[in-house]
């Protein structure tokens, strides 16, 4: 049982923390892009939802460029004992990277669908822009970003190419669920791949429902709001 639970962990520990990341700066640039209408933004955009297009082994390649230890940021990280090559970090740092563009997408168009009249009767009101934004804006866009951190989860916790090129396949360091998949494979374990690929599956189509429900369920209420109004 210790071959599948300790990927299993150790892969629910990265995609927790790849989420949080993801969503911390994907619901705040998410915010700040919904505000602003012009070509130069949506350039923003596209070059920050780049992970979802690009192969992740190019975006393994960058970050190894960039945190490796003749990268540009890497020998700085070095200096204060941070290393994240080959660690079990360096897979968050992959798996935060390629799961960012979902909640910055859902983000943006949770925030863009929001009225902007309880917005504006929040500033008649007085209330602060921070205050407005958590009391007010945040909330009413909550289900749509919710079902992208469920997204972004979901991706995480299947990531391989990024993560295998920056972190690499230590057992019970790195090895997360899908670079165990491919060990296995590679080892001709196939009980043990079937399980690993059940237990990754079912995990993903669980997370998925839920996700779907959550939009349509938000749908459903803002139709519901507008015949109302």
């Amino acid at each position: 049982m210790s071959g599948v639970a300790t990927p299993l962990l150790l892969s629910l520990k990265v995609a927790l923390w790849a989420t949080f990341f993801a969503t911390v700066f994907g619901v705040a640039i998410g915010y700040w892009l919904s505000r602003k209408q012009s070509t130069w933004f949506d350039l923003i955009d596209s070059i920050l939802t780049l992970p979802m297009v690009l192969p992740p082994t190019v975006i393994g390649y960058y970050l190894l460029v960039l945190l490796g230890r003749r990268g540009w940021l890497g020998p700085f990280l070095a200096d204060f004992g941070i290393e994240l090559v080959f660690t079990w970090q360096g897979a968050v740092v992959a798996a935060s990277v390629v799961a960012f563009p979902l909640v910055l997408k859902s983000a943006r168009a949770a925030f863009q669908t929001v009225d902007g009249q309880y917005q504006d009767a929040g500033r008649v009101m007085g209330v602060s822009e921070v205050a407005l934004f958590f009391r007010v804006t945040l909330p009413l866009a909550s289900r749509g970003i919710l079902a992208g951190v469920l997204l972004a989860f979901a991706r995480a916790l299947g990531e391989f190419g990024a993560t295998l090129m920056i972190a690499g396949s230590i057992p019970g360091k790195t090895q997360t669920l899908s670079i165990a998949i491919y060990e296995a494979v590679q080892a001709g374990n196939d009980a043990m791949a079937s399980l690993l690929v059940t237990i990754t599956s079912v995990t993903c189509v669980i997370v998925l429902w839920v996700s779907s429900y959550l939009l349509q369920a938000g749908a459903r209420k803002q139709k519901s709001g507008g015949r109302s109004a």
